[in-house]
């Protein structure tokens, strides 16, 4: 299996309660490395990039509101599969259905503060890379 790299972003909801340490403890056992680590506050530019996707929807500025809120922690995650696996990992968007002691059923508190983001395609992972690590 080809190692692959992908973008993962702990929310400021997942700062703010203090849980990025256990996430990372979580991300490295499952075998996945750290290659950039960086902790910030998402400007609106680069949240309206993020989010771009969404721009056309009735969510978008409750989204960009909420990404620039407060400190956010970014990385670059290489290791097999990476993409799906993290997706896998993190759990269904609305922490209510995510799996069983995948990361957002364990923290996430509601849809709108589900803790973390990872690049759903290799696309993404790319174009995230990008505006976050350049």
């Amino acid at each position: 299996m080809l190692s692959m790299k992908t973008f993962f972003m702990v929310k400021p909801d997942g700062v703010e309660r203090q849980l990025t340490g256990k996430i990372i403890n979580i991300l490295e056992s499952e075998g996945y490395q750290i290659n950039k680590l960086k902790k910030m506050i998402i400007d609106e530019e680069k949240a309206k990039l993020h989010y771009e996707e969404h721009k056309e929807k009735p969510f978008f500025s409750d989204l960009i509101q909420f990404i620039t809120s407060g400190p956010v922690v970014v990385m670059e995650l290489e290791g097999n599969d990476v993409i799906t696996k993290i997706r896998e990992l993190m759990g269904a968007t609305n922490p209510s259905e995510a799996e069983p002691g995948t990361i957002r059923a364990q923290f996430g508190t509601e849809i709108e503060k589900n803790v973390v983001h990872g690049s759903d395609s290799i696309e993404s992972a790319e174009r995230e890379l990008e505006i976050f690590f350049g």
